[in-house]
């Protein structure tokens, strides 16, 4: 049994003494722990982050994965090839504990590791694994990547995460008031706690959930039969399940299920949150969907140089600090790419994880106005793009490696790959324009542009997600125009395309090179909005004051 000074190695403060299990699949802590794969880690690594610095009394909980994500090398043509590594963790702590969960009508073994506060200063971290001796090859490989392309495997991590999870906090006599399922991998974990509990009201009193994307593939979905098969219920049954939940037809909704289970949910944007009521509202018995903005952790993100300059006032410092932030970026432009970039050139960089529907390719859509762009000498642009497709989305990937193609001899542009957290913050700190152009109402928050305009960057992107809350076009920020959603989704990219080159062409570059000052302001003025909304610190508080707390649900 571990004791609060074994895991915190402090004492949480008396603000926060709810305790609170915070479930996620990925967490992206440090560089060095490479258990993520995109925006969801983020954001649970800054949580973890902040909760950390308010002493929260908040635990993690994830699983240790064997490969990773995924390694993103390059092919011998250099287009983008997926690696899988084993990794191995000198810094996790052993706990000595190990205890089994049933999958597949079978005991699992399940070890459990720690990440110790002080190691990244983070929120104390557990993470389960199954690859131990005790198991066969088939439970073994459970936790070994990260959302497997299996399906019954991934069944499997989500048993692992949520009810090996739930699990482990009984095992180690850890008081848990609130479990926190941040989007719907853990969803499992109520059916251990209804095993305990008898009662849906006791288990609605200690669950809460976040939703993260109105994407089909991120509310995820399987169907009955296997499910139950895979021991997904725990000891329920099909029509047990159903009844239970007021479900019907052949499909579990992990989204719908933990609606149905917790106190309170919230989206990840103000608009998220209005998109997240339209989705579910036609669904009976589902709890209160608030929102919280996510946010990112200015500790980790800001460069302190810069924070300085900005902090004094200081023009000159800001941007003599702004050009040595290019140029270590373009260090790694020239040694990936073999193209040499220039500080003094207004820089435009498109990064995050690849998908269909946040359109990396949406400069491409009228070639002969790209082509324009990319080669006029009086307003000179540099392009970086950067991201991690899912590995078995090969769609995504023909899309990242058509864009290697495309620019592959165009000297000012470049893509990069390796796309984690030290690439994640040479490029927000190396950007002038951080771009951002998902389909309308698809991005439920975004938040690499938050940690992008901490560091001297403008957005320039869709109103969607998080930028409604904090845009002032012109002033700190650039807004692309909306089509209207009416239009067909052809007829929207058109559009949408054609006002993203308007808006480069007409406001971000004269602005860039004909009145740097006005330019300057804008990028102090977006430095100096981004904090505190936007930084990880409101969020975790707002958390305890919305989400956690007894007065949360009066």
């Amino acid at each position: 049994m571990l004791s609060k000074q074994d895991i915190f190695g402090y004492i949480p403060d008396k603000n926060y003494d709810i305790s609170v299990a915070y479930f996620s699949m990925e967490f992206a802590i440090d560089q060095a722990l490479k258990i993520y794969s995109g925006g969801l880690g983020y954001l649970a690594g800054s949580h973890l982050r902040s909760a950390y610095e308010l002493k929260q009394n908040l635990v993690g909980i994830g699983i240790l994965w064997k490969y990773g994500y995924y390694e993103q090398l390059r092919d011998t043509d250099a287009s983008m090839k997926a690696v899988f590594v084993e990794k191995n963790y000198s810094f996790l702590e052993d706990t000595g504990i190990t205890f089994s969960i049933i999958i597949h009508d079978a005991p699992v073994h399940v070890k459990v590791w720690l990440l110790k506060p002080e190691t990244f200063k983070s929120a104390p971290l557990f993470l389960l694994s199954t690859d131990i001796p005790e198991n066969d090859e088939v439970s073994r490989s459970i936790s070994n990547h990260l959302y497997d392309a299996n399906e019954a495997t991934r069944i499997a991590q989500s048993i692992l995460l949520g009810t090996g999870g739930a699990m482990l906090l009984d095992v180690i006599g850890y008081q848990t008031d609130i479990y926190h399922m941040n989007e719907g991998h853990s969803v499992s974990l109520n059916f251990y706690l209804y095993s305990k509990y008898k009662n849906l009201d006791e288990v609605k009193k200690r669950v809460v959930f976040t939703t993260h994307t109105p994407e089909e593939a991120g509310n995820e979905e399987h169907s009955f039969y296997l499910l139950k098969k895979m021991s997904f219920f725990y000891h329920l049954q099909e029509h047990e399940v159903k009844h239970l939940l007021g479900l019907h037809g052949h499909t579990f909704n992990y989204t719908l299920a933990a609606l149905k289970f917790a106190r309170k949910a919230n989206g990840v944007s103000k608009l998220h949150g209005e998109v997240a009521n339209q989705m579910w509202n036609g669904n009976t018995d589902i709890c209160e969907i608030t929102s919280i903005t996510n946010a990112q952790n200015k500790n980790y993100w800001k460069d302190h140089a810069l924070e300085i300059a900005f902090t004094a006032d200081d023009n000159d410092a800001i941007t003599t600090r702004k050009k040595e932030m290019k140029s270590r970026l373009f260090k790694e432009v020239a040694n990936q790419c073999g193209k040499i970039f220039d500080p003094n050139i207004l820089t435009i960089i498109w990064a995050r994880r690849f998908a269909g529907y946040k359109r990396a390719d949406m400069l491409f859509y009228d070639w002969d106005r790209f082509v324009k762009l990319t080669s006029n000498a009086k307003y000179p642009v540099q392009i970086i793009w950067a991201g991690k497709p899912y590995p078995g989305d090969h769609g995504a990937i023909g899309l990242f490696n058509h864009i290697i193609s495309q620019v592959k001899f165009i000297p000012n542009c470049a893509v990069l790959t390796g796309y984690e957290l030290e690439l994640s913050s040479l490029l927000k700190k190396g950007s002038d324009v951080w771009l951002n152009t998902p389909r309308m109402y698809r991005e439920a928050s975004g938040t690499s542009g938050m940690s992008a305009a901490m560091n001297g960057s403008l957005n320039l992107s869709l109103p969607d997600g998080w930028i409604p809350e904090f845009a002032v076009d012109g002033e700190n920020c650039f807004l692309i125009q909306p089509a209207p959603d009416s239009l067909s989704v052809e007829e929207k990219d058109k559009m949408e395309a054609n006002s993203l080159m308007d808006t480069l062409e007409t406001k971000v570059l004269p602005m860039y090179y004909n009145e740097p000052q006005k330019w300057l302001q804008a990028v102090k003025k977006a430095a100096q909005d981004i904090i505190p909304a936007f930084e990880s610190g409101r969020m975790a508080i707002e958390y305890y004051e919305k989400m956690y707390s007894q007065k949360a649900n009066l």
